[in-house]
């Protein structure tokens, strides 16, 4: 048996706050990214429409990095 996810929803009158959805990152070929770990460089790849990775070159290296891109920003 497998066991569907129902969505909660907030009800108006609960008393805790409603889960607030943070808006996904997309990045694109060319963008320019900053990553807390790995420093400065372009996105020189994107797989998936930058939903299941995106190649980096921060000049020493290549990295893939895959989601969530909570230490990678787009300059």
């Amino acid at each position: 048996m497998t066991r569907s996810v129902a969505v909660r929803r907030a009800l108006p009158t609960s008393p805790f706050k409603a889960r607030i959805e943070t808006p996904r990152k997309h990045f694109a070929v060319g963008d320019r990214v900053t990553h807390d770990t790995y420093g400065l460089g372009p996105a020189i790849g994107v797989e998936g429409d930058s939903d299941i990775v995106v190649l980096v070159d921060f000049g020493s290296r290549r990295e893939r990095i895959t989601p969530p891109y909570a230490t990678m920003y787009k300059l």
